[in-house]
């Protein structure tokens, strides 16, 4: 066959991912998501990764969106059409065509047709069947090489379909994370909400007996006031993740059926798989579509190259004619058999321009094909950072929550005694309100940064588990 032979690009010669190596293990923090997360590396990722969280209704809830997702079944059937496209142009170029004919006319002939007026007219019947053959010689592997080019659109489909699989899951698991993160957000916002109730209702008692001030009870009402305002923007927030999580499932908002989440469900993974970097290129979905289309334009080069070449054709067939139905296959039989060669000779540039604008088609992939693996370890890179800075973080906000929450409470005492005064009471009790959030959002910020990793290092589809795409 003519144009060049495919060749699986190289995997990247990294040894990590990061510039600097990573230490083997994450900070640890207090609760149930401080503790210690290990890097393992080349331990494979399996397919069914969210069951690492060990979260039952997370599992349930991924099961039901592989089942019924919109997206999952468009891009089956995507993959259906490729196949069926490459089955059908198999037939097409690598077998003879063979077709049946039967025919009926009725026909006036004139003897001056013939040179000889004086015989009149004579009106027939004729009836003819016949079979006819067609066959394109493959002589410098045109076909052959088309052929090539549509099974890597197969492949490319069969990854896009891994993909998608990959992409659902991923997107549930973030946007559970993101629920169980804003119900945790709103539990602290009401827990803050009431003790500074608590706390406005002493001043208010304080106002009364004229220990304080007006501006002071302002002041706390006020507090309370913002504070109470921080509710329906979370609020809000959680109602759209679960319309979120009901449109992956393909359920409708108003079905309901949908399983809540909360951080204090789900198990943070302490041991982290984490493929070589030699092995990503070969399991993240992504690459291998962008190979896939890679493999299909080096194949587009040798179908453009071929047509250059010359192309044979035989043909043949073989029939029978009579004038009467009924003795149509008693009549006399007719055949024909022939030959076709087709040598492009000239087409002022058009078949040489077409090549060369195949092989820029191939540049082209090569460079997408190189950048889609970059993006793949910027990825990964990216997430490993993440997860390092989180359980710093995690730790520090743990530090500073425990000791605004202790300031607080120090506060309050003394300004029930006298000894503090109103301005440091609302300072204090900012610095917790904040601390608090932030503390739950750190903690949130390791479960999806964990799922980032995950879906970063490709989701594990390639061990065929029951959930992953099929082959």
């Amino acid at each position: 066959m003519v144009g060049p032979n495919f060749r699986q690009p190289d995997a990247p010669a990294a040894t990590r991912y990061t510039e600097t190596e990573l230490p083997p293990e994450t900070a640890s923090a207090p609760g149930p998501a401080g503790s210690t997360q290990r890097f393992v590396p080349g331990q494979d990722l399996p397919s069914q990764w969210w069951a690492l969280f060990h979260s039952d209704p997370l599992d349930r809830l991924v099961r039901q969106a592989i089942a019924d997702s919109p997206n999952l079944t468009a891009a089956e059937a995507a993959l259906r059409v490729a196949r069926e496209n490459l089955a059908a142009q198999t037939g097409a170029l690598l077998y003879p065509k063979v077709d049946g004919n039967l025919g009926a006319t009725r026909e006036k002939v004139s003897g001056a047709a013939f040179g000889q007026p004086g015989t009149g007219t004579t009106i027939f019947n004729l009836y003819n069947a016949s079979v006819n053959v067609s066959y394109a010689l493959d002589v410098a592997g045109g076909n052959r090489r088309e052929l090539e080019a549509l099974q890597s659109l197969v492949d490319y489909q069969d990854y896009q379909l891994a993909a998608a699989h990959l992409a659902l899951t991923s997107n549930i698991v973030t946007a559970a994370v993101r629920e169980a993160s804003l119900r945790a957000q709103i539990d602290a916002t009401r827990d803050i909400i009431e003790a500074q109730n608590k706390q406005l209702e002493l001043v208010r008692r304080q106002f009364e007996l004229g220990a304080i001030a007006r501006l002071n009870l302002v002041a706390q009402q006020s507090q309370a006031a913002q504070t109470e305002a921080l509710l329906p923007p979370l609020e809000h927030q959680l109602a759209q993740t679960r319309h979120q999580l009901a449109a992956l499932a393909g359920r409708l908002p108003s079905e309901g059926g949908i399983p809540t989440f909360d951080l204090a469900g789900m198990t943070l993974p302490q041991e982290l798989p984490l493929t070589l970097p030699s092995a990503l290129a070969r399991q993240r979905p992504d690459i291998r579509a962008a190979e896939a289309l890679l493999h299909q334009a080096s194949a587009q080069i040798g179908v453009a190259t071929a047509n250059q070449y010359p192309q044979v054709t035989l043909s043949g067939s073989f029939g029978v004619q009579a004038t009467q139905l009924h003795s149509l296959f008693a009549g006399p039989s007719v055949w024909s058999i022939g030959a076709g060669l087709l040598q492009p000779l000239f087409h002022a540039g058009e078949l040489e321009h077409k090549r060369r604008a195949a092989v820029a088609a191939y540049d082209q992939a090569a460079a997408q094909y190189r950048q889609t693996v970059l993006l793949a370890f910027q990825n990964v890179a990216d997430a490993l950072r993440a997860l390092d800075a989180d359980a710093r973080t995690l730790k520090a906000q743990s530090d500073a929550e425990l000791l605004a929450r202790d300031t607080l409470n120090l506060t309050q005492r003394q300004f029930q005694l006298g000894a503090a005064n109103y301005i440091a009471l609302l300072d204090a009790q900012r610095q917790y309100q904040q601390a608090r959030l932030a503390l739950v959002q750190a903690q949130a910020a390791r479960y999806a940064d964990t799922a980032a990793l995950f879906q970063a290092l490709g989701g594990g589809w390639w061990n065929g588990a029951a959930a992953a795409p099929p082959a």
